[in-house]
């Protein structure tokens, strides 16, 4: 059987996959949810949901160092993973121990891709197209909801020391449009380092702090109120701004709340 991934390389497969390491954690808790659950043998110590998952298998590593003894005595049949979230000298480290399919996500068609590529190499088709079904009932409503809503302007932190912000190009970039803000960073790609006096922050509307990857608390909403007071600043879930799994699923409620 040959299948593509998201990178559009081949892969080929003698039979549907009971053997699964994942090396992503939202494509983990898609995998869950697609009732893999039993097939997973190796997850990254990030896959954290759902929370009693590690108990079960084997933690390989995270997801920028693995350990690939574990990995080559997992015997998977084969090894997920993402073009942002693992190194180009992880993949190729992987190279020969199993087939490797590699995901790039930028926006929700791109997840939706990724679950019906899922649904067609593990055989659960019928289950990743109601989960994109569900996604979809959400962001419609949500969208039906916010139709005379005009759009706000964010800036949209993921770390401190250095000071960095989700730009264009992203997932979350993305998912910002999708609650109904502009990225007054759009003309900056990626994950961008800037100074607490660039110009562009004074156009947000909202000030967001991701509780990950770096988690962000509320004294630091008190220290970038010293710099900004008349600003509104406020942690948001990181997890339903940048997990392109099954999590989706809550996202568009949670944008109803901010």
């Amino acid at each position: 059987m040959i299948f593509t991934d998201q990178l559009n390389r081949q892969i080929s497969l003698k039979e549907t996959p009971k053997r699964i390491v994942s090396l992503v954690p939202s494509q983990t808790e898609l995998l869950v949810d697609l009732g893999l659950r039993d097939a997973i043998v190796g997850v990254t110590k990030f896959c954290i949901h759902p929370p009693d998952l590690r108990k079960e298998k084997t933690i390989v590593g995270g997801t920028k160092n693995i350990n690939l003894e574990k990995i080559k005595a997992l015997q998977p049949d084969i090894i997920l993973c993402n073009k942002e979230e693992n190194s180009l000298e992880i993949v190729e480290s992987l190279e020969g121990i199993a087939p490797l399919h590699i995901s790039d996500i930028y926006n929700l068609d791109n997840a939706f891709e990724l679950f019906k590529m899922y649904g067609h190499i593990f055989q659960v088709e019928e289950k990743a197209t109601l989960l994109i079904s569900n996604i979809k009932e959400e962001r419609e409503r949500f969208q039906n909801k916010i139709v005379n809503q005009p759009k706000r302007k964010a800036a949209y932190f993921i770390w401190r020391n250095p000071w960095m912000i989700s730009a264009s190009n992203t997932f979350i970039d993305a998912m910002l449009k999708e609650a109904n803000f502009s990225n007054v960073f759009s003309s900056e790609s990626r994950y961008a380092e800037i100074g607490l006096n660039h110009p562009e922050l004074n156009e947000a509307d909202v000030i967001m702090l991701s509780s990950e990857p770096y988690p962000f608390k509320n004294k630091h909403i008190e220290e970038l109120k010293t710099i900004f007071p008349e600003k509104h600043i406020q942690l948001v879930d990181g997890e339903l701004f940048s997990w392109y799994g099954s999590r989706l699923r809550w996202s568009f409620q949670y944008f109803s709340q901010l």
